[in-house]
C-alpha cells in the first residue's frame, strides 16, 4: 500500500508524483466518446484547425482526471474512505495530443472527522504541467482519509 494514513501526513507535505503520461489522441478520443463530449474542438481536426488554437484541445476532464490519478498512488492508495469534493478547479493552459504531463501535490489542510472517528480529511493541492513547466490544471481536492488501524 502505497498510500499514507491520515496520521502521517503533516501540513505542507509535498509531493513530487514520479508517473508521467504522455497524451495520446486515443486518450482524447476515448475519454471524449466514453463520456458522451462530441465538442468538435476535441474530435474534428479540421474544426479544431481553424480554431483558436490551431489544433486538436485535448479533453479538460481528462486533463483533470489524470492529474488525480497520477497522485492516488502516492497520496490515498488502499488509505482512501471517500473523496470529498473538489474545489476551485481550473486549466490555466491548454492541453495537446503530445504533451507530457506531470502532478505534483501539496497539503493544504488537515481536519479530523467529526462523523467517523476512525479517519481524517486531508485537503491536498494537486498541480499538473506539461513539458514547458506550464500548469495546465490545478484544484483542491478534500479527501476522508483512514486512521492507522490500532
Amino acid at each position: 500500500m502505497a498510500g499514507r494514513f491520515f496520521e502521517e501526513w503533516q501540513l505542507d507535505d509535498a509531493v513530487t508524483h514520479e508517473i508521467r503520461r504522455t497524451v495520446t489522441e486515443t486518450d482524447n478520443l476515448l475519454f471524449s466518446c466514453m463520456t458522451h463530449n462530441p465538442q468538435p474542438l476535441h474530435l474534428d481536426a479540421e474544426a479544431a484547425a481553424a480554431s483558436h488554437y490551431g489544433r486538436i484541445l485535448v479533453n479538460g476532464t481528462f486533463t483533470f482526471a489524470l492529474m488525480v490519478g497520477l497522485s492516488v498512488s502516492d497520496t490515498t492508495l488502499g488509505t482512501l474512505v471517500a473523496n470529498l469534493g473538489y474545489d476551485e478547479l481550473v486549466m490555466p493552459a491548454p492541453v495537446f495530443i503530445g504533451d507530457t504531463l506531470r502532478a505534483h501535490s501539496v497539503v493544504a489542510a488537515l481536519k479530523e472527522s467529526r462523523s467517523r472517528p476512525n479517519a481524517g480529511i486531508v485537503t491536498f493541492r494537486h498541480e499538473m504541467l506539461n513539458q514547458r513547466d506550464e500548469v495546465v490544471c490545478r484544484c483542491r481536492r478534500s479527501a476522508l482519509v483512514r486512521r492507522r488501524p490500532a
